[in-house]
């Protein structure tokens, strides 16, 4: 089921990007494995996933802890959920890309951290591009300002930007959300940064967000099933 899973989605992600006149081989896949156990993470390692994304850094600590010696080195661990400032030390730690930074007060802190560890950080910017308060993320106002401080900074490497759209169960409707980080990134680069990722859409959206230029959708679900919180 695992493995039927797994390649329903790269087909969709391949079909995505054709339909858009992409190269498919632009677009990350980043199995999200929030509540999924270790061994279930091992399997979809096992079978070719490369990208890991954990929500929470606890979590991801014990799944690294068990797993670090029964895994291939190639495989990377993402950052995709809200991260606390209380919580740097051991991101900075376990995670090869923090996709969360959302405040300027948090990229200082990282890039603190990851100095104290000899380590360059790789990192997104989440932009908020919605009035939902439960979503995270700096107004789009405020993005210049934040990657103009954060180029500055010796000790990460900003990669480009992500987002968390509202849901809803039409894809269509989250196609502008995708669109419009799509642009931002574009102004962005335009304006002298060199943002390469746009990480956005998951398992319900992940082909529109494929079409309209993703280079890293976050698929849970899909591969995994329902969670079980």
């Amino acid at each position: 089921m695992l493995l039927e899973n797994i390649s329903t989605v790269y087909k969709r992600i391949s079909h995505a990007a054709m339909r858009a006149g992409r190269d498919p081989s632009e677009v990350e896949l980043v199995a999200v494995t929030k509540t999924v156990p270790a061994d279930r993470v091992k399997e979809a390692i096992d079978l070719g996933v490369r990208l890991i994304g954990e929500n929470r850094v606890q979590e991801a600590k014990e799944k690294i802890e068990i797993l670090r010696d029964k895994i291939p080195q190639t495989v990377q661990w993402h950052m995709i959920g809200h991260l606390q400032k209380n919580k740097v030390r051991p991101a900075v730690m376990l995670f090869d890309m923090i996709q969360s930074v959302d405040s300027l007060e948090l990229a200082m802190k990282i890039n603190r951290t990851a100095s104290e560890f000899g380590k360059v950080q790789r990192v997104l910017v989440q932009v908020k591009l919605s009035e939902e308060e439960t979503k995270h993320g700096v107004a789009e106002e405020e993005l210049e300002h934040l990657l103009a401080e954060m180029m500055g900074m010796e000790n990460l490497i900003v990669e480009g930007l992500m987002t968390i759209p509202p849901y809803f169960e039409d894809p269509e409707l989250v196609r502008p959300y995708f669109r419009r980080l799509r642009q931002l990134k574009e102004q962005m680069n335009q304006r002298g940064f060199n943002l390469r990722h746009l990480s956005m859409g998951m398992s319900g959206d992940y082909e529109v967000a494929v079409e309209e230029g993703a280079t890293i959708v976050r698929v849970g679900t899909a591969i995994f099933g329902r969670r079980n919180y």
